[in-house]
């Protein structure tokens, strides 16, 4: 029996036993110290067995080499650049930690991370047209409003 079998065997009976999974988790790192699974494999696994699951094997994988996985992920970050780990795990239906190494060690280079010299003069013309607005209008930061993803900001002169 392999280490993670063994680790799955032991979670499993944790579960069994009534113990919580963070328990679980206290004795699985205990053990088998920098051998032991990932938090968040312990989680799944304990998951799973509280979820009905009774087999401690792994599922089967996809035989899908890692190149067809990169194409297929890349091709879905071209076309919205914009996708988290996750929505990129359900769409390709391979697990999380397959997923961030495909982009973050094999696909990386393929998305720049430094602005293009156009990016950067459209950036500077724009920090020059808020500094002469803000020079010209004594309100304009009272009037200001910010936003990052579903969180908005609003600076506001009586606070």
């Amino acid at each position: 029996m392999d280490l993670s079998t063994e680790q799955r065997l032991a979670i499993k009976f944790r579960f069994k036993a009534g113990k919580s999974a963070t328990e679980t988790l206290q004795m699985v790192n205990a053990a088998y110290g920098d051998q032991a699974l990932s938090r968040s494999n312990v989680f799944r696994w304990y998951g799973r067995f509280r979820d009905g699951r009774e087999d401690i094997e792994d599922d089967p994988r996809s035989e899908r080499p890692t190149d067809c996985r990169n194409d297929e992920i890349s091709q879905l970050l071209l076309q919205n650049r914009h996708l988290s780990l996750r929505m990129l795990e359900d769409e390709v239906k391979i697990g999380n930690d397959t997923v961030r190494k495909s982009v973050v060690e094999d696909l990386f280079a393929l998305f720049p991370h430094s602005l293009t010299p156009e990016q950067k003069d459209r950036r500077t013309a724009t920090c020059r047209d808020l500094i002469a607005t803000a020079d010209s209008d004594t309100d304009f930061l009272k009037k200001t409003v910010t936003g990052v993803s579903d969180v908005v900001f609003c600076l506001r002169s009586d606070h």
